[in-house]
C-alpha cells in the first residue's frame, strides 16, 4: 500500500535515509504512514509505537514518525532513552519544522530532513562503540 503523497521512488529514498541515519548510532528510526485513522491519531500512534518499537531496542532509543497525510497529522514518539536526552523541546522543534514543510506540500523533503536530523541526534547520544546490529526493520510501514 503506497501513499498518494509520496512516490515509490521517494519511499525507497526514505528507507535509504533511515539506513544512513542509523549508521553511526545504536538508535532506530521507524516511519509509519496511516491512511485509516479518522480520529484519535495520537492514541493510534502510541499503539503503532508499542507494536513497532516499544521495548525492542536495548537502549530504549527508537523513534517513530507516525504520519497521517489525509488528516494533516503527525506524531513523533521517542522511547524513554532518547526522550531523556533530548527532552520535549527537541520533538516540538522537529514537529514544527515538519508540519510547516507539509503545509507547503514538501512531504518527502520534510520526512527525509527529519529522519537525517534525528539520526544526528541519536549519534550524539547513542554512538556506535562496537557492533551495531539493526534492531528494527528500516522499511516504512502503512495502514
Amino acid at each position: 500500500m503506497m501513499s498518494s503523497f509520496l512516490t515509490d521512488q521517494q519511499i525507497a529514498s526514505l528507507v535509504e535515509a533511515i539506513q544512513s541515519a542509523e549508521e553511526h548510532s545504536t538508535g532506530e528510526i521507524r516511519v509509519h504512514i496511516d491512511s485509516n485513522t479518522e480520529n484519535d491519531n495520537a492514541k493510534t500512534a502510541f499503539k503503532i509505537f508499542e507494536k513497532l518499537c516499544l521495548n525492542q531496542t536495548v537502549e530504549k532509543n527508537a523513534v517513530l514518525f507516525h504520519v497521517n497525510f489525509e488528516q494533516k497529522y503527525l506524531t513523533i514518539i521517542g522511547d524513554t532513552g532518547i526522550h531523556e536526552k533530548v527532552h520535549q523541546s527537541y520533538w516540538n522543534h522537529l514537529h514544527d519544522y515538519i508540519t510547516a514543510e507539509f503545509a507547503k506540500g514538501n512531504y518527502y523533503k520534510a520526512l527525509k530532513s527529519a529522519i537525517l536530523e534525528t539520526g544526528l541526534e541519536l549519534k550524539k547520544h547513542f554512538p556506535v562503540t562496537g557492533e551495531n546490529p539493526n534492531q528494527l526493520p528500516n522499511e516504512i510501514t502503512f495502514s
